[in-house]
Parts: structure tokens; C-alpha cells; sequence
């Protein structure tokens, strides 16, 4: 048995029931807990063994608050999109592709962008996030759609 795998054992139940009691759902946890032991196993060489326990709850704390503020995020949005006139769908003749990578938050930003003609001052007051932040999304759903283009056969 491996560092990682007896590291895993010892852990990982405690790690799922912080990151459960941080997030709330089980699903999140399963998946918080998940990204904490692929971050572990990254960095294995690079953590201080006497500071393990505190490294993986700190990693799961951060996990979940990223959860959290994606969340409150795509609430955002969604509560704009009930109160606003413009329609959430793309003009027909702008159609996102099927990309797995896409998360809701990055569909809006291209959406906004690309659909609606949006800049991105006005997508960040849309959206609840900053001109950084749309830009940084529309940046990572483009590539994630190049990579799906990529893949499609001609």
C-alpha cells in the first residue's frame, strides 16, 4: 500500500464529513472531498506530514467556499433572468454546441457576450461579478468550445 492510499484511508472519511458539514449537500461533499485527495496526491511531496490534517481541511474549507460562491453566483443570475425582459436563449441564429466543460455560468457570459451583444461592464452588472471575472469566463468557455471543435469530426 502506497503513501497516498494508506494517507486516503485514514483521512478520508473525517475530510467527507467536514466538507458535508461545509457544504451541506452530499453530492458537494463527495466531490469537495474528491478534489482534496487529487490536490493531495499533486502535492504529496510538498506537504509537511506533521501539518497534513490541517493542510486537507484547509483545502476542503476553500473547495466549499468556491462551491458556495459559484452557487450564489448562478442564483444571481437566475433571479436576473426572471426579473429581466431579455430572454436567457441565444437568438436562433447563435447556438451554443453541446460542451461538457460548460457550466451555466460560463453558458450566461457567452450567451451575453455573444448572443446578446453585451459587453463585458454590462454582462459583470448582469451577472454580479467583475469586468476580471466575465472576462476570465468567456476566456475558458471559448477555449473549452475550440477543444470541443476540435474533437468534431468534419
Amino acid at each position: 500500500m502506497s503513501d497516498f492510499d494508506e494517507l486516503y484511508e485514514k483521512y478520508a472519511a473525517v475530510v467527507f464529513r467536514y466538507a458535508l458539514k461545509c457544504a451541506g449537500r452530499r453530492d458537494v461533499a463527495e466531490d469537495i472531498t474528491s478534489e482534496v485527495f487529487l490536490s493531495l496526491y499533486q502535492h504529496l511531496s510538498t506537504v509537511d506530514a506533521d501539518r497534513l490534517p490541517g493542510w486537507l481541511f484547509s483545502v476542503a474549507k476553500h473547495r466549499a467556499i468556491d462551491y458556495w460562491r459559484r452557487a450564489d453566483v448562478e442564483a444571481r443570475y437566475l433571479r436576473l433572468v426572471e426579473a429581466e425582459p431579455v430572454s436567457p436563449d441565444p437568438p436562433a441564429e447563435f447556438r451554443l454546441p453541446e460542451a461538457g466543460g460548460l457550466k451555466p455560468l460560463h453558458r450566461a457570459c457567452l450567451i451575453l457576450r455573444y448572443g446578446h451583444g453585451l459587453d463585458r461592464a454590462e454582462i459583470a452588472a448582469r451577472l454580479g461579478l467583475t469586468e476580471t471575472q466575465v472576462k476570465g469566463h468567456l476566456q475558458y468557455a471559448l477555449t473549452i468550445l475550440r477543444r470541443e471543435l476540435e474533437k468534431t469530426p468534419s
